[in-house]
């Protein structure tokens, strides 16, 4: 298994339950236009909250997922979950309608993954990539950025950055064109220990010991001003679509 593939082991649990979901409206942006039933291969689909999504607006979806610990738990949901990776899914060559990678490209963007998505797809077939980005015009999300940064793994955030300007020429390089953007507005509502657990589901938080004490303790404190005597705080995102669609010969 991979670095970054490994990452995720012993987070499957808190990933699942904390994790932000995505709006409807990015879902339908995802399959606009489509046939009703397209197949979708879900490539990086964690535990399957994106492929559950997919499928709840009527796709035919399929997770593809190298963590074993993230697809058992992706399978518990009756979810179609195989091993496969970004740039080897095991799907047969023109099976599938889209490609979608919903918080993962960043892990495999490369003109290797985007082949196989390419040799995946059906004639006229798209590349979907979505993200929850954190919507730092609010302050609550953006002291909550902060502790992120502070606390996380230097090694392991600087992993995760990925140009948005780079991902268009990319796209076109790999023989995707007619690249649209959307852009939705996302919100979290959290406890207090949903809070604690939205950073602990990730990738790069301490797992143990004093600097996961102290994360804690001041995730606390901010739960305690953002709350005001109640019981939930909202963290806002931009859930962001790029759609590309297939180019060239069939």
């Amino acid at each position: 298994m991979n670095e970054s593939v490994a990452r995720f082991t012993g987070l499957s649990e808190t990933y699942e339950r904390y994790r932000p979901r995505y709006p409807a409206a990015a879902i339908a942006e995802v399959l606009r236009d489509l046939p009703p039933a397209a197949t979708v291969a879900d490539v990086g689909a964690g535990t399957g909250i994106s492929t559950r999504a997919l499928l709840a607006a009527g796709a035919r979806a399929i997770a593809i997922e190298p963590n074993d610990e993230m697809r058992a738990l992706a399978a518990r949901f009756g979810i179609d979950a195989r091993p496969g990776s970004a740039n080897a899914t095991g799907l047969a060559s023109a099976s599938v309608d889209v490609v979608a990678c919903f918080q993962a490209f960043h892990w495999f963007a490369s003109a290797e993954a985007l082949a196989e998505f390419e040799r995946v797809l059906r004639p006229g077939g798209r590349v979907a990539l979505v993200w929850n980005e954190r919507d730092l015009s609010d302050p609550l999300t953006r002291e909550f950025r902060a502790l992120e940064e502070r606390f996380g793994m230097p090694a392991m955030i600087a992993g995760l950055h990925f140009s948005d300007d780079a991902l268009e020429p990319l796209l076109r390089d790999a023989g995707f064109d007619r690249v649209r953007y959307r852009e939705f507005a996302n919100a979290q509502e959290l406890d207090e220990e949903g809070l604690i657990g939205r950073v602990r589901g990730t990738s790069y938080a301490p797992r143990s010991g004093a600097a996961l004490e102290e994360l804690t303790a001041a995730l606390r404190e901010l739960f305690a001003r953002y709350a005001d005597g109640g019981g939930s705080v909202a963290l806002r995102y931009r859930t962001e679509v790029f759609v590309a669609e297939r180019s060239g010969p069939a």
